[in-house]
């Protein structure tokens, strides 16, 4: 069974950063495209960003040159690097795994407010 464990959310000042990491299990890992999602309030879900298992990687453009998504095989985690964040990007954020099916993370809050 494949299970995704999101971490590092939180509450931060509009400028500042944080990291989020998600850990998978039960999946054949090197050969997932892995993703991060947010959903705001009333608002759908979004696509932020995405890395291939070759490590190509793709980002909604409005955190283009702010965020940074990377992974590590050995480790089976992917990891979401958010710098000058702004109150928009509050949300929920959702760690997505794509190994033939959709697998989702539980979600971490982002907050961004002073």
């Amino acid at each position: 069974q494949a299970q995704l464990v999101e971490s590092g959310g939180g509450l931060v000042q509009p400028g500042g950063s944080l990291r989020l990491s998600c850990a998978a299990s039960g999946v054949i890992f090197r050969f997932c495209a892995m993703g991060w999602y947010r959903q705001a309030p009333g608002k759908q879900r979004e696509l932020v960003a995405r890395i291939t298992s070759g490590g190509s990687t793709n980002y909604a453009d409005s955190v283009k040159g702010r965020f940074t998504i990377s992974r590590d095989d050995a480790k089976n985690t992917v990891a979401l690097q958010m710098n000058s964040l702004k109150p928009e990007d509050t949300a929920v954020y959702y760690c997505n795994s794509k190994c033939g099916s959709d697998y989702w993370g539980q979600g971490t809050q982002v907050t961004v407010s002073l």
